[in-house]
């Protein structure tokens, strides 16, 4: 064998660097751990800088390495060799490429802009001497509670653990002004009062804290606080933006719905059944009002953007349902599952078979009006309908046993059906039901009409049995419901239906397109405006291939904003799909057999046989005259005048189960073959296992979300109330506990409070509670130049982390400082007050008021196209997708804000009148009046001290023409205006 010295020197000393490396003596500054963890060590750096190559999208990995599966990562090589030999760093490849110098051997390559420090490198040779030891991603591991308590000394011991492995020094407690004021805006995101901090302050019982702690949490102002944090996650607005940003029908329904929810505390379980299948389980009653709860959770899908034309509907469909993929992905599960669309998740284990999988769901889910109705008004309709029934059974048990009843039964019957293929029958409402259509709400019932009995209203009589058709006059005129066919693909060119009414509109809805509007889809919509019968035909020949269903329905939308009017009504007879000329016949879809037997004790007869009765009743041989008839109809009558209706909104319904295809790279036009079930994602329980329902699978959906072993669903919670109250998670990126997410800073905190949260009935307030009550949550903002330097950010909480509150907090802290919020709860949102700026399509046409009418900021409307600007300036986000972490900035514009704000203006000159009302109050006392109510404390005397001199530059500055009332209220005002402007104000410290 030839020697070559040049190849001999250079292997020596990559060996000589590969042993050198190995060894624990490089000097870093934090020293290598005795036992390198792979989840806390190891994969983080492979995550970041080998997965985009050699991670789980087959579609992008290099070289056939696979570095995120054990498997994949011991394989042998192409090359020769194997990238990790378990216990032998020395030889495996991977060590040898990351220590490698050459531009082309050297890993990560150059230009992917990674390089790993000399640290990284000694964690993964260290690692793989070690055994190499492979585990599953640790949020996909079920977390397990090695505590027996759920209290807050158990949180504050796992918090001391960690402070002592770190070698930090924790901080005193805060005084009670600060603890006050801290508690009382994280709970219910106001200041308090001076009295309530007076209270706290003065109560030296060993429990003063604590009770303090408790009131707040039986504030309704803790719903209202709470019920804002959560519609980060769901994207809440109240109008769609695009075009004209039309307004979401009801949308401030489910804004009152959660903060009932969490002022009544029910269970983070139940929270999430109703919001993912609320329509599907049993309606759980509001106690005060009698209200079903549940279905409202649904509205929450109906909160994303739309556009009322878009060119592409497919194209939209599949950007709605990503949207939903994504909100409700990261909302629940703390997943970025809409990465996996057009590939394999790059990083995590979740492929694009479980994206469509997903997609499914949601493609088989129908948006659209609901009724807010209440539990008496769902009883009263039973009522009713047991009332039509004893009035059906009372006539037929006298009919059937009259001759006629032989009559009608032998009677020859038309059994050949029409043959003319150019139209296909797609619903018939003829007969006794409604062909394989959808009856939701009450208006329609659960039958046709065929069969009841007409009573003339002055003699009470039977004039005759009705002929079969939908109507949604069940119940009378002007109640709501929805007649929706199954769904059906294009493949004519008109649809036609036979309907008349009045206020009422029929709907195509294709490709779950809801925002039907002129001038690109107008044609989709008929409004039915006439009481004789027509036959309505759309043209849909634009749409073949396309899938659809259709809607009819009393109301009409205006806007895209539901109306039901006390007159709507519509009824149908049959719709039809053609390709030319509406048919001269339409044939029944059930062909009607001879002898049909007639059910007297229910009443159900075929069309032939209401004919054949209708005759029978007009020669006079049926009895018409029922005593007992008036007083059923008067009873029924006086139920249906108890009908109410309290509004609508947009929420989930059921539709027809569809499994989705994969988009090939994500191209809705490019569909591969095979169809994905409908299930979970397959790298959790039951993810696997496909769902069985005949609809969406949405319930199948949240009860595998809520399974026992599922590790995600509470540690996501149970972090997400952590980030609220310290202003940073356990795991700090809140929306994604996925390989690029940041790892728990204590991972064993976050599963001992992910474990009693579910054993202690999934209860959002005691979790607070436990949270507040510890003693890491009562320490001071104070930072000694030793944790700065330790622990710069904080992770291990040796001191409360110094916070700024929220735009919401700072508004409405302000309104409580200058004594004008009006505490009023629920209802439909105060209007944007619109500056001159405000410009644009869809600009509201008249404006809400400065102050927002003095209500909480949780009751302003939010126009997508018109953002509150003070809300904006301080970070709350613009509502897209899920925000469980809000941006955190500094800028001038919020300096900008407080100083010049018409609003901030407006409340510091009230404040200063309501100061000087007070005519009693020495200089001293004016500012420990404001300082009270703004800081919740006394001036110190330096700080009346530099006020009196502020004062008096104010009073200097006053031009000497105006009267004395108004320079004195125009220098308290500026006084007050500049304590706005303070940190202490608008910070927790």
């Amino acid at each position: 064998m030839h020697y070559n010295p040049f190849k001999f020197l250079a292997t020596l000393a990559l060996s000589l660097l590969t042993l050198y490396s190995c060894g624990d003596s490089k000097d870093f500054s934090e020293p290598l751990p005795d036992v390198v963890d792979f989840n806390f060590h190891v994969r983080p750096i492979l995550v970041q800088n080998c997965y985009l190559c050699h991670g789980p999208d087959v579609t992008s990995r290099k070289a056939g390495l696979r570095l995120d599966t054990y498997e994949g990562a011991t394989a042998a090589l192409k090359e020769e060799g194997y990238a990790i030999i378990p216990g032998n760093a020395s030889n495996s490849k991977l060590v040898y490429r990351i220590n490698h110098s050459a531009p082309d051997q050297i890993m990560p390559p150059p230009e992917s802009n990674y390089k790993l420090t000399e640290r990284e490198k000694a964690l993964l040779e260290k690692w793989i001497n070690q055994g190499a030891e492979w585990k599953d991603h640790w949020a996909f591991i079920k977390p397990e509670n090695k505590q027996r308590n759920f209290e807050a000394k158990t949180i504050d011991a796992l918090i001391d653990h960690k402070l002592q492995q770190k070698g930090l020094q924790k901080v005193p407690e805060a005084n009670k002004s600060s603890l006050i004021r801290r508690v009382s805006y994280l709970i219910t995101g106001l200041p308090p009062t001076p009295n309530d901090v007076e209270k706290f302050i003065t109560d030296n019982s060993p429990n003063a804290y604590n009770k303090m702690v408790d009131n707040y949490l039986e504030s309704p102002a803790y719903g209202e606080r709470w019920a804002r944090h959560w519609m980060d996650l769901v994207r809440y607005a109240e109008t769609k933006g695009h075009e004209f940003d039309y307004q979401i029908t009801g949308a401030y329904k489910y804004r009152d719905y959660l903060i009932r929810a969490f002022n009544d505390d029910i269970p983070y379980n139940q929270l999430l059944k109703e919001h993912l299948a609320g329509d599907l389980i049993e309606q759980r009653i509001n106690t005060k009002t009698g209200s079903l709860e549940s279905q409202l959770g649904t509205a929450f899908f109906a909160m994303g953007e739309g556009k009322h034309s878009p060119v592409d509907i497919k194209e939209e469909e599949a950007t709605y349902i990503d949207n939903l993929i994504d909100v409700t992905s990261k909302t629940f599960q703390g997943l970025t599952v809409s990465c996996a669309k057009c590939h394999d998740h790059k990083f995590d284990p979740i492929s694009a078979a479980d994206y469509y999988a997903f997609y499914g769901i949601m493609e088989s889910s129908r948006l659209g009006p609901i009724a807010d109705i209440s539990k008496e008004t769902k009883q009263t309709a039973k009522e009713i309908n047991d009332l039509k029934r004893y009035m059906k059974k009372m006539i037929g048990n006298q009919w059937s046993d009259l001759p006629i009843k032989t009559v009608v039964e032998n009677s020859e019957e038309n059994t050949e059906p029409i043959t003319d293929t150019n139209y296909k029958n797609i619903g018939d409402f003829r007969s006794v039901d409604f062909d394989g259509w959808l009856s939701k709400g009450l208006a329609f019932g659960d039958q046709t009409t065929l069969g009841n009995p007409i009573i003339d209203k002055y003699s009470n009589k039977i004039k005759a049995l009705d002929n079969g058709r939908a109507s949604s006059t069940t119940y009378g005129k002007g109640h709501f419901g929805i007649l929706q066919s199954p769904n059906f693909i294009l493949e004519k060119n008109f649809i036609g239906v036979k309907a008349r009414g009045k206020n009422s509109s029929i709907r195509i809805i294709i490709d779950n397109f809801q925002m039907i509007q002129n001038p690109i889809y107008g044609e989709l919509e008929h409004k039915i405006n006439d009481q004789n019968w027509k036959n309505y035909v759309f043209d849909i020949s634009p749409w073949k291939g396309h899938k659809a269903y259709i809607e009819i329905l009393p109301g009409q939308f205006k806007g895209h904003n539901y109306n039901l009017s006390d007159e709507a009504f519509i009824e149908s007879e049959y719709a039809i799909v053609y390709d030319s000329v509406w048919p001269s016949e339409i044939d029944h879809t059930k062909p009607i057999l001879s002898q049909e037997k007639i059910n007297f004790a229910t009443l159900e007869v075929s069309p032939n046989s209401i004919k054949k009765l209708n005759s029978a009743l007009k020669k006079g041989n049926l009895p018409s005259s029922f005593p007992e008839i008036k007083g059923v109809k008067d009873s029924s009558d006086n139920l249906t005048q108890k009908l109410k209706t309290n509004g609508f909104y947009y929420g989930f319904t059921e539709g027809e189960a569809v499994n989705s295809q994969i988009f090939n790279r994500g191209n809705h036009n490019d569909l591969l073959e095979d169809e994905i079930p409908r299930r979970f994602l397959s790298a959790l329980p039951l993810g696997e296992i496909p769902f069985q329902s005949k609809g969406s699978g949405r319930l199948e959906l949240a009860e595998a979300m809520l399974n026992k072993d599922n590790p995600l669903t509470a540690r996501v919670m149970t972090n997400r109330i952590w980030h609220h109250l310290f202003g940073k998670g356990i795991v700090e990126t809140v929306d994604n506990f996925g390989l690029q997410g940041k790892l728990p800073s204590n991972p064993e905190l976050l599963d001992y409070l992910a474990v009693n949260f579910q054993i202690n009935g999934w209860s959002i307030k005691n979790l607070i509670r436990e949270i507040v009550i510890s003693e890491a949550f009562k320490r001071s903002t104070i930072r000694t130049e030793e944790l700065s330097k330790k622990d710069p950010n904080n992770n291990y909480l040796a001191s409360f982390p110094v916070r700024r509150i929220e735009a919401e907090a700072i508004r409405d802290g302000i309104l409580v400082v200058t004594e004008n919020l009006d505490s009023t709860m629920f209802g439909p949102p105060v209007k944007t007050y619109l500056t001159e700026f405000m410009q644009g399509r869809g600009r509201p046409n008249e404006s809400g008021p400065l102050d927002g009418a003095g209500r909480r900021s949780i009751y302003q409307e939010v126009r997508r196209n018109f953002l509150d600007p003070m809300m904006v300036t301080f970070d709350r986000p613009i509502p897209f997708s899920t925000f469980g972490k809000r941006n955190i900035t500094n800028v001038p514009a919020q300096s900008l804000t407080l100083m010049n704000d018409p609003f901030i203006s407006e409340q510091a000159a009230s404040m200063a009148e309501k100061l000087l009302a007070q005519k009693e109050l020495s200089f001293d006392k004016k500012i420990e009046w404001i300082y009270k109510r703004t800081f919740s404390r006394k001036p110190t005397a330096e700080e009346v001290q530099k006020a009196e001199q502020f004062i008096s530059k104010l009073e200097k500055m006053q031009p000497n023409n105006e009267n004395e009332k108004s320079k004195e209220i125009e220098i308290w005002k500026d006084f007050c205006h500049s304590i706005f402007n303070l940190k202490e104000f608008i910070y927790l410290i």
